[in-house]
């Protein structure tokens, strides 16, 4: 009963705000004050603890960081050169932010870390390009998720890890190559989807001019200097602990590498260098998004302390035919990253049921694992979970923030999250 109670909370809470245009936050934690306090005995103390502090963090100093870059116009700059390169195959920009966003994150870049300096030039290349921002969204957010599914990267070292505690230590490296080229194969298409249906999608580039942009001013090159340096930073420690993992120094300062810190530290720089007024680069951090989020964290962090994310575990787990657990692993692993991440909830969560399925039903562990995580990942480009309220902190203006998100939530997700059904389905006869 408890749980069902929340579940409404969260749905009406969506409701809510959807309808009158309020911050759907708002409503999130007055429901996690009344249900925690009032129904579960929680003390005030521990729901207001759930306010996700890391996640408000990450992307309050990102954007901070980025909003220089967006004030002094070096993001939107560097945007028209990207789209300039691009000037021969404009039809294919989707696939080139996929790609490019991917890439970055193989190479041991975190998903936050990608999708703070993607998507804001994604959205501005789909300004630039007449293309539908949702198609630019999809692209980053699929590209930093199945990148980061790399074996070596960040998420596949995760994903490897809760194999190993599983038992699995003989085949966890196989087992994450599979995901990760099953998350690859399933992105491509779900782009291609986004990029060829719609047909909003259908004309990008058409009336868009590609004549070389202006040269950067010497603020915009001091500018895109620091951004680079800034990734240089993020990036060099992950990719010099993969090749050298056995050089502590080079370990512990990787252990102690923050995007978000370093983009405080970068933004304290920018501040000195004088690239942008610092009252109008705070003035474009998106609280607005910040509120919502964190607000639904709140809530969602009361779900959790009642159970009911592992009561849904469980349930897909043991009241199922066996034929269809994969399905419902992969169903169930999306509507829990709907609010939370895959990787600090649904995976250590569902990840350890595994074995014993696979031992009961007959059904290879490889497939619950890949339904697990594709499914997982599929909603992720929800506005309440990492990649689509990093994609609405990235959104220049507050009209495009409203704009962005319905269609994240009511068009985007509900795609992925069939089309990963799907794609599970499929998988399975061939794993």
């Amino acid at each position: 009963m408890l749980s069902f109670l929340i579940v409404a909370a969260i749905a009406i809470a969506v409701i809510i705000g959807y309808k009158t245009g309020f911050n759907t936050g708002f409503f999130a934690i007055i429901f996690a004050y009344l249900i925690g306090c009032f129904a579960m005995g929680m003390s005030a103390k521990n729901v207001v603890s759930g306010w996700p502090v890391s996640t408000m963090f990450v992307i309050f100093s990102v954007s901070l960081f980025y909003n220089f870059a967006l004030v002094n116009g070096t993001l939107e700059k560097t945007a028209r050169y990207l789209l300039y390169a691009c000037r021969r195959f404009p039809g294919l920009l989707p696939f080139a932010l996929y790609l490019a966003a991917a890439g970055i994150a193989a190479l041991g870049a975190g998903f936050f870390t990608v999708m703070a300096f993607m998507a804001p030039i994604a959205l501005l290349i789909c300004e630039e390009s007449k293309m539908d921002k949702l198609v630019g969204a999809v692209a980053v957010n699929c590209g930093a998720l199945s990148g980061a599914n790399f074996m070596t990267s960040g998420s596949g070292i995760v994903f490897r890890g809760l194999m190993d505690e599983g038992g699995y230590t003989d085949t966890s490296f196989r087992y994450s190559a599979v995901i990760f080229i099953a998350s690859v194969i399933f992105s491509l298409l779900l782009i291609a989807f986004f990029r060829y249906v719609p047909k909003s999608s259908r004309n990008i580039g058409k009336g868009t001019s590609f004549e070389k942009p202006e040269p950067f001013t010497p603020f915009q090159k001091k500018n895109l200097y620091l951004m680079l340096i800034m990734i240089l930073v993020v990036l060099i420690f992950p990719i010099l602990h993969i090749i050298l993992p056995n050089v502590e120094a080079i370990s512990y300062i990787n252990s102690k590498m923050d995007v978000g810190l370093v983009a405080v530290i970068f933004s304290a720089i920018a501040l000195f260098m004088k690239l942008a007024p610092q009252k109008d680069v705070i003035a474009k951090v998106p609280w607005n998004t910040i509120l919502m989020i964190c607000g639904v964290g709140m809530l969602i962090n009361v779900a959790i302390e009642a159970g009911t994310i592992s009561l849904l575990a469980s349930w897909a787990g043991s009241s199922l035919p066996a034929w269809l657990i994969p399905i419902a692993f992969s169903f169930v692993g999306a509507i829990m990253s709907f609010f939370s991440s895959t990787l600090g909830v649904v995976c250590p969560a569902l990840y350890p049921l595994v074995p014993t399925l696979a031992h009961a039903t007959g059904i290879s562990p490889l497939v619950l694992f890949s339904c697990i995580v594709i499914g997982a990942q599929s909603s992720a480009i929800s506005p309440f979970s990492s990649g689509g309220s990093l994609i609405l902190g990235s959104c220049s203006t507050e009209e495009e923030r409203s704009a962005m998100f319905p269609k994240l939530l009511f068009f985007a997700v509900p795609v992925s999250v069939i089309s990963s059904t799907v794609f599970n389905v499929i998988m399975s006869f061939f794993l």
